[in-house]
């Protein structure tokens, strides 16, 4: 069989080889519709290519690393920039790029081109993988053309496509791609029909923009709305946009651009315009069996078909799943500057401000149903910046992604996470807050010692307390805050000591290799695109300094609800047995108002041997932060266990919380069950220069506190029990490169 096809080869027998996309298109043309020319790259060329390279088993090893159905979304997309950066890495054998070279020139020699995907099993009528693999618009010249392909035979791999594949059901390790490659029509107007509107059945949606439809598709560009009958195409109602911008063609790729002024008052579509969309709409779910989702453009006054695909049904599809919401983090660049102005101009001003006046507020002198009501109060205000948080803020977390998918096609490098060593730029606030700590500490170590003043030699520990008084209102961690304010003063002053020890440590944010590195990204852009790049790398070190600051900026907000909790406890022998980090402020109102109710004393969690006995034994996980630490586990299972962690030991937790972090300049490594290159324990670990692994399955089972282990930040690989050598200052070199 062929491997490269023209539409008018494509038949019923070749469905299985050129993808649900191809297969709709090459239908489309039988119609007599008008389409772009295009030809098929099958998905036979595609399993060669992952054959003959040894991809194929590349993969599934990748893959295969930790369960699909145990990894959260950093995991997920961690995994897949590796493998994505397999097929950036891997050059094309000379026999299949020399047939496709000659097969796609014959057909469309001196085309500008769109390279789409055309996974085998998509567009089908229960799962539709729009906006899921790349596309590629304005493709110019045979080179670039082979480039394209196998960027998108990795997009078969990417984040969101993996998570599709496994919410519907498909097996993932067969997947397998086709590739469409048509003509550039540079449209001046262009939209989508929606065949069957999703909000009446009795209805078709046509939206439309000025320029090309990439802006439409990712959000970037709002389209003009017209709602028609789907008995008669009469129109209904027609909803303008704001028509400022339009996606245009440039020598090579697209732009956004400013709409001209003379276009701005006017809908994309005449009437005319818009009953030949949805005659052209209803032809087609005629012709297919079923209502379409059609993609279209005018070039002049004819009408091109660009893409159909059915209107999925909702069979085999969680009603609540969470792809729309994952899919949601992924935002253009224009969205994504959006974001970051909202974020640093509003909204992280409004949460200091808020948490300052809440500061102020004495809650000592309320009475008891002023200090419910004040607890009732913070408990919405908490709930309001969580949202916050949750909408705004962790979206512009994708800032970081877009610049390391940007890098690794630009760069190439052999380490997938290398864009990570651009980031880091202002000191974040956790390392400041920290710093600020052992400052502190170490004063109360200096006022501890003081010669006792007074007869019963209490002096000196009153004058300690004090100052963990003063901490404890400072501390910008909330969960510090409630311990210093719930725990004894003993253990504090322990912990404080062990603070205390780390005085005069430095961050290890060294600058080495990062300038050659951004050099290396900015060169690998035509001169007239650095800009463009260098502001990309711009905001990708804003999302990543806030992607951990953001927490610290939030955990004063919950800070001034956890100070109500503990006036509660302060005042109430009923709340005494209360546990501030696990209990309900309902609960805690509950106690101040209900003379009757009679809460549990929560028992604390068992921190004896667990049932498990570990023998020597190696764990597998991602490395997130070079380097190699030798030194005994403490292994973090409740925030009670912070006070206990001693200078040198190695952090195991599931996940480090932002709020946890006071304790890392203790640590000689970080190792979490939670994965990823960008979740806070990662990006706090590399900060401090500390190897660190993420996306361990079970080490809080695995590994008790005492274990000597060995964590290889290189490898990813913890080693439980005697290290091979001993001590940690056996690999000093080696750890000193940590930092990225």
């Amino acid at each position: 069989m062929k491997t490269v096809l023209r539409l008018d080869e494509i038949d019923e027998a070749h469905h299985d080889a050129v993808g649900g996309k191809a297969m709709a298109l090459a239908r489309v043309a039988r119609t007599g519709l008008v389409v772009p020319q295009a030809v098929c790259v099958s998905a036979e060329v595609y399993d060669r290519f992952v054959e003959t390279t040894g991809l194929r088993s590349r993969i599934v090893m990748e893959y295969d690393r930790k369960p699909f159905d145990q990894m959260r979304w950093e995991e997920i997309w961690d995994t897949a920039l590796r493998i994505q950066n397999l097929f950036i890495k891997t050059e094309m054998p000379p026999d299949i790029a020399a047939a496709l070279r000659d097969q796609i020139s014959s057909e469309l020699a001196g085309c500008p081109v769109v390279v789409r995907s055309s996974a085998i099993g998509e567009d089908s009528r229960k799962a539709s993988f729009a906006g899921l693999h790349e596309s590629f618009v304005n493709v110019r010249g045979i080179a670039s053309i082979l480039k394209h392909i196998k960027l998108v035979w990795a997009s078969l791999w990417s984040d969101r496509a993996m998570l599709y594949r496994a919410e519907i059901g498909l097996d993932v390790s067969t997947s397998r791609m086709a590739v469409l490659v048509q003509e550039l029509v540079a449209g001046q107007k262009s939209g989508v029909m929606f065949g069957v509107s999703p909000t009446a059945e009795s209805e078709a949606v046509i939206e439309s923009v000025h320029g090309l439809n990439e802006g439409l598709v990712d959000g970037t560009i709002e389209p003009d709305r017209w709602i028609v009958g789907r008995a008669d195409g009469a129109i209904r109602s027609h909803k303008p946009a704001a028509r400022e911008k339009m996606v245009a063609a440039r020598s090579r790729g697209v732009a956004v651009v400013s709409l001209p002024k003379e276009k701005r008052a006017q809908a994309p579509l005449t009437n005319r315009e818009v009953r030949e969309v949805y005659h052209t709409g209803r032809s087609l779910e005629e012709a297919f069996g079923w209502a379409q989702d059609v993609e279209w453009t005018y070039r002049d006054a004819q009408l091109y078909v660009l893409q159909s695909r059915p209107i999925t049904t909702a069979t085999g599809i969680s009603q609540q799943d969470n792809r729309a919401w994952y899919l949601s983090l992924h935002r253009s660049l224009e969205n994504l500057n959006a974001l970051r102005e909202s974020i640093e101009k509003t909204y992280i001003p409004q949460m200091i401000s808020e948490a300052e006046s809440l500061g102020k507020k004495d809650l000592a002198v309320l009475d008891t149903e002023q200090l419910a009501e004040a607890i009732r109060d913070r408990q919405r205000i908490w709930g309001h910046w969580q949202k916050v948080y949750w909408d705004h803020f962790i979206p512009f977390a994708h800032a970081v992604r877009f610049f390391g998918q940007i890098y690794n096609r630009a760069v190439k490098p052999d380490d997938p996470h290398e864009f990570a060593r651009l980031l880091p730029s202002a000191p974040l606030k956790s390392v400041q807050r920290n710093q600020r700590l052992v400052q502190m500490a170490t004063a109360i170590g200096r006022r501890s010692n003081r010669p006792a003043k007074s007869a019963d030699g209490k002096h000196g520990h009153h004058e300690a307390c004090e100052v963990i008084s003063d901490i404890a209102a400072k501390a910008e961690s909330s969960t510090l805050r409630s311990l210093l304010a719930t725990t004894s003063v003993d253990k504090q002053l322990v912990f404080l000591a062990e603070l205390a020890k780390v005085a005069g440590k430095k961050t290890a944010r060294r600058q080495v290799g990062r300038k050659v590195l951004v050099e290396r990204f900015l060169g690998a852009f035509p001169a007239a695109q650095r800009r463009n790049a260098a502001g990309l790398l711009d905001l990708a070190r804003a999302s990543y300094k806030l992607r951990d600051d953001d927490n610290i900026y939030l955990g004063q907000v919950e800070a001034e609800l956890l100070r109500a909790l503990v006036e509660v406890k302060r005042r109430s022998r009923k709340a005494a047995g209360l546990r501030v980090a696990t209990t309900t402020a309902g609960q805690f109102v509950q106690v101040l108002v209900d003379p009757d109710f009679r809460p549990s004393r929560e028992a604390h969690a068992s921190r004896g041997e667990a049932s498990l006995t570990v023998k020597a034994r190696q764990l597998v996980g991602q490395p997130a932060g070079e380097g190699v630490a030798v030194g005994p586990a403490r292994v973090v299972k409740q925030r009670e266990d912070l006070l206990d962690f001693k200078r040198g030991e190695i952090l195991i937790c599931d996940a480090v919380d932002p709020n946890m972090t006071f304790v890392v300049p203790l640590a000689a490594g970080v190792v979490e069950r939670r994965g990823g290159m960008l979740i806070h324990g990662a990006i706090i670990a590399r900060e401090y220069g500390l190897p660190c692994i993420t996306g361990v399955p079970n080490v809080c089972q695995a590994v008790m506190t005492g274990d000597r282990i060995t964590v290889d930040g290189y490898l990813g690989i913890v080693t439980v029990g005697p290290a091979p050598t001993d001590p940690v200052q056996a690999m000093p070199a080696r750890s000193a490169h940590s930092v990225v």
